[in-house]
C-alpha cells in the first residue's frame, strides 16, 4: 500500500507543469507601501508564494536588473528566473512563466487604477511591456 501511495506522489510531481514548480516570487517594496502588500496578496491568492522585503531604498534592486525609469513600477518582483515591475496581473505573470520567452521581464508602468493591490475600477486596457524593449508582451 505505501508503495502504491508513494507511486501516486511521484506520479503528480512529474505531472505538475515547470511554470507551477517556479510560483515562488520575491517582492521588493518601499517601507510601509500598503498597495504592494495588495499585489503580494493578488498573488498569494494566485497560488503564488510570496516573501516581501521591504526596503528603504529600491533603487539598487532596480539598477540590480537593469530596470528603466520609464518602466519602474513601486515594487519589484523576482520570479523563475524573471523580473516583474508593478502590479502585473497573475494570469500575466502565469504567461511569462509558461511560456520562458527570451527576455529579461516584464512591466506594467506606473500604477494603474484598478490593477491589482491598487484600489479603484480598472478604466483602460493595462499594457504589460517587456522590460528594457518596451514592445507589448500582454494586453489585459
Amino acid at each position: 500500500m505505501i508503495r502504491i501511495v508513494l507511486a501516486a506522489f511521484a506520479a503528480l510531481s512529474l505531472a505538475t507543469p515547470a511554470w507551477a514548480q517556479e510560483k515562488a516570487a520575491v517582492l521588493y517594496k518601499a517601507e510601509g507601501c500598503g498597495c504592494c502588500d495588495g499585489h503580494a496578496d493578488h498573488l498569494r491568492a494566485n497560488g503564488y508564494k510570496v516573501r516581501v522585503v521591504e526596503l528603504a531604498d529600491l533603487e539598487p534592486i532596480k539598477k540590480k536588473h537593469g530596470v528603466p525609469t520609464a518602466q519602474a513600477g513601486c515594487h519589484t518582483i523576482e520570479v523563475g528566473g524573471y523580473v516583474v515591475e508593478g502590479h502585473v496581473p497573475a494570469k500575466i505573470i502565469d504567461r511569462l512563466l509558461a511560456e520562458k520567452p527570451p527576455i529579461r521581464g516584464i512591466s506594467l508602468p506606473g500604477m494603474p487604477e484598478g490593477s491589482p493591490g491598487m484600489g479603484g475600477a480598472k478604466v483602460e486596457p493595462f499594457t504589460v511591456e517587456e522590460l528594457g524593449s518596451g514592445k507589448v508582451f500582454a494586453v489585459d
